[in-house]
């Protein structure tokens, strides 16, 4: 049976790790070709391994997402592998540093804000008027719990990813009848490499808190993201758009 985005190309940003790799391997595995972007080459190039062995087809393109150029020549590499852009997952993300608002040292407060943030503006900047062209698309941007509610000592994380979610709604208006939908994942805790270097990393102890605080009383995977993000760029969600969707365990219910 054909897969949820059988004959589609996609694009995924942050492909060489955690929720991007994830979700490449599950859109490859629905029948997409992959464009697997990472500033990360090592990685990137491990995660077109990983599809090609399970019999999908993948490209890898190095980019810094916070760099126009760079961004603008990642989409040109997609529509030249591929001739469109259906999907794409701007999920490439990083977690800076801990520190009080007051305290927070003004490099890494751009640096957050510059590949959370800035770097997702560039992808829809070049991905949208490709899908404009082409008559439709879907994006999925990676949000996080943190853009919906506060989380003490992480004021540019949280700024950046409560950013990405209005981002994700006004584009989304903006575009919604030119047949592109955009969305935004909201993921909780999930064990990922940044979650390991957060908190795990230094508190291996933690890892059963952080599960305590979750209704469901664990840790999230990042192949439960990357369902969620197929999902959302599949024709099954074709009346959804604008959307910030939880994949939490139940944490912001309570």
């Amino acid at each position: 049976m054909p897969g949820y985005l059988d004959g589609k190309a996609a694009v995924v940003t942050g492909a060489g790790s955690g929720i991007g790799r994830a979700t490449a391997l599950a859109c490859a595995r629905e029948g997409a070709k992959i464009i697997v972007a990472d500033i990360v080459v090592e990685g990137g190039e491990e995660t077109v391994s990983m599809i090609k062995s399970a019999g999908g087809e993948a490209t890898f393109v190095p980019v810094n997402v916070t760099q126009a150029a760079e961004v603008e020549a990642m989409v040109a590499a997609a529509v030249s592998a591929y001739g469109r852009i259906d999907c794409a997952h701007n999920n490439a993300g990083i977690e800076g540093v801990f520190a009080t608002t007051a305290d927070y040292p003004e490099a890494d407060w751009d640096r957050v804000m510059a590949v959370n943030l800035k770097g997702v503006w560039l992808c829809m900047k070049y991905e949208i008027p490709q899908m404009v062209q082409q008559g439709g698309g879907a994006i999925v941007n990676t949000a996080s719990l943190a853009g919906l509610v506060g989380a003490k000592r992480m004021p540019a994380y949280v700024a950046s990813k409560h950013g990405v979610a209005g981002l994700t709604k006004t584009a989304a208006l903006e575009y919604a009848k030119s047949g592109i939908r955009i969305n935004a994942v909201c993921p909780g805790i999930i064990h990922t490499s940044m979650v390991d270097r957060m908190f795990l990393s230094r508190r291996p102890d933690l890892e059963d808190r952080l599960a305590a605080v979750e209704p469901m009383g664990r840790l999230g995977k990042p192949e439960e993201v990357a369902e969620a993000v197929v999902w959302l760029c599949s024709d099954a969600a074709s009346f959804v758009t604008g959307h910030t969707l939880t994949v939490d365990g139940g944490i912001y219910a309570e």
